[in-house]
């Protein structure tokens, strides 16, 4: 998730691509995390890609989402809260 982007850099908070299936558990599980939130100078920044779906193939959010039942954007953003209502201090959405 952008955090900021700035003639100086961009800031993000998220977690690791090789992290994403254990962090899903994670989630699901109720389990407690703290999202990273990193910068990166401008002048390293060579291209930023979106979160997007490819063919049949969906993006990394809506993987995230079906799994776990909740939005990507309301569990890392850095001042979520990890309690008992889930990451976010946000209700899980019961599977229909």
């Amino acid at each position: 998730m952008i955090l900021t982007l700035r003639g100086e850099g961009l800031s993000l908070s998220g977690a690791e691509l090789a992290s994403f299936e254990d962090l899903t558990v994670m989630v699901k599980d109720g389990e407690p995390f703290t999202p990273s939130v990193v910068f990166f100078p401008m002048h390293r920044i060579e291209r930023v890609e979106l979160d997007l779906p490819d063919g049949s193939l969906p993006s990394l959010s809506q993987r995230f989402f079906s799994r776990t039942g909740l939005e990507p954007a309301d569990v890392l953003r850095p001042s979520s809260r990890n309690d008992a209502t889930g990451p976010g201090g946000h209700n899980r959405k019961e599977p229909a």
